[in-house]
């Protein structure tokens, strides 16, 4: 089996479809989307309707903390740009969209494989794997070899040894790389939709449940359509010119 997994979308449709045909082109047979499917972007309507595809046709999908910020009574800390687009994509969505997201679960578990949003030792909290001490404390949390981990729009891999030490390494796109079961391993694929390390094309990685290999990708997309779209919504412009920058 050979698994796409996306995470934070945020609602960029010229990303996710760039993304989507790439898998394809990839013989991708499973998907998973590891949350933030919504927020920054112009066009949440559309990145849910297509997950929810996917679901339907036995994708895993999960909740991210821009999806939980449209749930009644959510309390998280958000800064005032995200909550402002929160409240512009409530208004954008139909209560079947809205029932969708309330219904995803924080943390997948299928097989040795562990799929959370966040981080596996409290999922619903949104605190950020920003190093190794954060992916330590990850790893430690389950029992699963490979946890594939989203919210940090940078794509990362850590390992941990039978002797505990764990090691990071920042991943050349399209270099497969074998994960030993002689190590634990929790991947940060990147973000779809916005990514912020300095390059503007969207993030995404496949996994290969037969040979154990995992592939990130970079793949361009129209970021200038992307842009425009988000200041003709009225966001702020801020959101449009940060994809073209990748930062």
């Amino acid at each position: 089996m050979l698994i796409a997994i996306l995470t934070d979308l945020h609602a960029n449709r010229e990303a996710v479809e760039a993304c989507l045909a790439h898998a394809q082109q990839q013989k991708a047979t499973r998907y998973a989307f590891l949350g933030d499917l919504v927020g920054y972007g112009a066009d949440p309507g559309w990145v849910l309707d297509t997950v929810m595809d996917y679901v339907r046709q036995g994708a895993w999908a999960l909740i991210g903390n821009h999806d939980a910020g449209l749930l009644p009574g959510d309390k998280q800390g958000m800064n005032p740009t995200a909550r402002k687009v929160v409240d512009w994509t409530k208004e954008q969505l139909r209560p079947d969209q809205l029932e969708f997201i309330a219904q995803l679960p924080y943390r997948i578990e299928w097989e040795d494989i562990l799929f959370v949003h966040a981080n596996a030792w409290a999922p619903e909290k949104w605190e950020y794997i920003d190093g190794v001490m954060e992916a330590t404390r990850s790893m430690h949390a389950t029992k699963a070899s490979i946890t594939f981990c989203g919210h940090v729009h940078m794509p990362t891999l850590f390992h941990l040894s039978l002797t505990g030490k764990t090691g990071e390494f920042l991943p050349t796109p399209e270099e497969g790389i074998p994960l030993s079961k002689q190590r634990r391993w929790l991947v940060i694929p990147g973000s779809a939709g916005q990514p912020r390390d300095g390059n503007p094309a969207a993030c995404y990685a496949t996994f290969d449940t037969d040979s154990q290999e995992l592939t990130y990708y970079r793949i361009p997309y129209d970021t200038e359509t992307a842009c425009q779209k988000i200041i003709s919504a009225g966001l702020p412009p801020t959101l449009g010119h940060r994809l073209i920058n990748g930062n």
